[in-house]
């Protein structure tokens, strides 16, 4: 249960239809479902019907924006659409995804996930150039910089905006009678492809799950740098112009990316049920029974029993109805939220002694409520595993916690971290550990050791 992040991590997928008069928006609208585990604040589609745009886009779920009959008469064969949590923008409807425009390109519509650490350079640089901006947004400027440099066409406007941004990004872009998607250089956020059934079709989404909603083939991953555009000829390829080197985010695979999802060729369950096993590898405790803190935690746990031999068992139950408390933008209400949150069966905690495994450790504000519930419950003992190691630096491109100093593992010793927790013992994954997982993979754990993929500004860091 990774708590307070502080940036924006959303979820964008795109669908091209190829008989032109069936509604794009229907299939979008049954993704995002599958993709609202990457954010609960704002949902969008965005419908292309012959070029012209049509936008419906609101605060709060999937199923409340899109209440009723909100996609009737929506058409357009071609959509993309965007769930999204964040504090990159004011969080305000008006900054809701995806962003539409009309330029000398024609109407266009942008969804776009992640966070560049340039923002406020860009926006400055387009300020003074004239551009007039309606959202606070990192993504705005994206789209502006696609359609000023975009008169020489469409790839040359994207080619464009590529020069100039940097950080994280991944872009579903739509606009004529295309459906185009944009990976960054380091392919820190995942994207893929799958193609409807009967061939009738394309679908560009965050993650495989998304693919499973449609009964979608998945056809391949985006590779960094990479951009890919649909239309009536069928897929086209646009290699990046210059060394790209994959540096996946390692948190999509330890928390944000859905277990039954597979990111790059690697199931996100397997990859964190190993990491759990690393971890009985590196301690081994005399307990009762391995629970998780539900529901990133759970493929760790079994991970961890499967290895040491102590019976898994379940001892929180998460309510399937609240969204995830991190995503809640204020602390006080993340902390009423974890109160009804998680309920608890007695009978499997009461004079136990207990290991409990969570994805990862970063304020500890939870985790520490949640230890306490359990000693309520007549715990006996608690032990508390993080499927992760230390988080210890802020992290700009798109999972962020910009202030270092609220980092646990930053203020505390490890003694100390167990006494805040209430825990009677506290033991993170190894970096060793992790880097086993992980394998020949190339990842992002610039959170962890601070080896960032990429300079970041200055102005970032503040």
């Amino acid at each position: 249960m990774l708590e307070d992040k502080l940036h924006e991590e959303c979820g964008v997928i795109g669908v091209y239809c190829n008989d032109e008069g069936k509604n794009a928006s229907h299939l979008v609208y049954y993704g995002l479902y599958a993709l609202q585990h990457r954010g609960q604040e704002s949902a969008g589609i965005a419908a292309n019907h012959q070029g012209t745009m049509e936008l419906r886009k609101g605060l709060g779920l999937v199923g409340e924006v899109f209440r009723g009959d909100a996609l009737k008469n929506f058409p357009g064969s071609i959509a993309i659409g965007h769930v999204r949590y964040s504090t990159a923008g004011d969080g305000s409807e008006r900054s809701a995804q995806p962003l539409a425009a009309s330029c000398r390109l024609g109407e266009i519509a942008l969804a776009h996930n992640g966070n560049l650490v340039n923002a406020d350079s860009l926006r400055e640089m387009l300020t003074d150039e004239g551009v007039i901006f309606h959202t606070t947004t990192d993504s705005e400027s994206i789209l502006n910089l696609i359609c000023q440099h975009g008169t020489r066409g469409i790839e040359a406007g994207i080619k464009n905006a590529m020069s100039l941004i940097k950080g994280a990004y991944v872009l579903l872009i739509t606009i004529w009678d295309k459906l185009i998607g944009v990976r960054d250089p380091y392919g820190l956020h995942p994207l893929c492809i799958g193609r409807l059934p009967e061939n009738s079709g394309w679908v560009l989404a965050s993650e495989t799950c998304a693919l499973e909603a449609l009964d979608a083939d998945f056809v391949r991953d985006v590779t960094p740098g990479e951009i890919v555009i649909i239309d009536r000829e069928g897929l086209h390829s646009i290699e990046p112009s210059r060394w790209c080197r994959k540096n996946l985010c390692v948190f999509e695979m330890v928390y944000f990316a859905r277990p039954d999802s597979v990111v790059d060729g690697v199931s996100v369950y397997e990859f964190r049920r190993r990491c759990g096993m690393k971890l009985a590898g590196q301690k081994k405790i005399d307990a009762d029974v391995v629970m998780a803190v539900p529901d990133s935690g759970i493929p760790a746990a079994i991970g961890y029993a499967e290895a040491s031999g102590i019976p898994y068992g379940e001892g929180l139950i998460k309510n399937k109805y609240m969204g995830r408390t991190f995503i809640l933008p204020d602390q006080a209400l993340r902390e009423d939220a974890v109160r009804i949150k998680l309920a608890t069966i007695r009978h499997n905690i009461e004079g136990k002694r207990l290991i409990l495994i969570d994805d990862s450790i970063v304020r500890g504000t939870t985790l520490r409520r949640i230890v306490r519930l359990l000693r309520d419950e007549g715990a006996k003992e608690i032990h508390v595993f993080a499927a992760s190691p230390e988080v210890r630096y802020s992290c700009y491109f798109g999972i962020d916690t910009p202030h270092r100093e609220k980092l646990i593992a930053v203020q505390k010793s490890p003694e100390e971290i167990c006494e805040y927790l209430g825990a009677d013992s506290v033991t993170y994954l190894s970096e060793d550990s992790l880097r086993e997982v992980c394998g020949e993979d190339s990842y992002c754990k610039a959170c962890f050791d601070g080896n960032y993929p990429m300079e970041v500004p200055v102005s970032a860091l503040a």
